[in-house]
């Protein structure tokens, strides 16, 4: 009998663990796609955990914004140390010359304690989602009622709505995830 051939253990890749600050579906999925694009050779298990921001549910301005992500990946870290990466994710909006633009702050976090961060891309609010936000709703939610939708923050969002799809609210984040990543991805010039 014929036993079957046993993988050498050094051979097989060990999975890194990513946990990212949300159960959102789509910070999951960018969080995979960007971590497979910057380390293109190396394996990942990314998970989401609920765990609190501490910030606004709608945060206002870059420093609120910047520390809901820094809190997430934070408390993801304390919820679950055993892991390989942290990350937080978080969607803001900001006042300029009586217009709002909406973005999103990344916050990645190693075992040494390394920070990566970086922020999307910017783009401007139609007034008719600004005065709702202004009136105390949160983005997705506004976004929600202006085009009759639900729970669009797990989807597209407002990039994705007021582009017609032709930015992929994954996309949009992932490419933020690869720029917060460079750190880790440039070790040896980022100490």
């Amino acid at each position: 009998m014929a036993f079957p051939k046993r993988k050498n253990i050094k051979e097989e890749k060990r999975q890194k663990l990513v946990i990212v600050g949300s159960k959102n579906p789509v910070k999951i999925s960018c969080t995979d796609l960007g971590f497979h694009q910057a380390f293109d050779s190396e394996a990942f298990l990314i998970e989401g955990l609920n765990v609190s921001s501490e910030v606004d549910d709608q945060p206002i301005g870059d420093e609120q914004t910047y520390l809901g992500a820094y809190n997430r990946a934070k408390n993801s870290k304390n919820v679950f140390p055993e892991a390989d990466f942290w990350v937080g994710i978080e969607g803001g909006v900001e006042e300029q010359a009586g217009e709002m633009y909406a973005f999103a702050w990344v916050v990645i976090i190693d075992p040494t304690g390394k920070i990566g961060k970086a922020k999307t891309a910017t783009f401007f609010l139609p007034n008719v989602i600004t005065d709702l936000i202004k009136g105390g709703m949160e983005l997705g939610a506004a976004d929600d009622q202006v085009f009759n939708r639900e729970n669009s923050k797990q989807g597209n969002g407002a990039v994705g709505i007021l582009t017609n799809g032709a930015v992929n609210r994954k996309e949009y984040y992932a490419q933020a995830i690869i720029l917060a990543l460079i750190p880790f991805m440039n070790k040896t010039i980022y100490i």
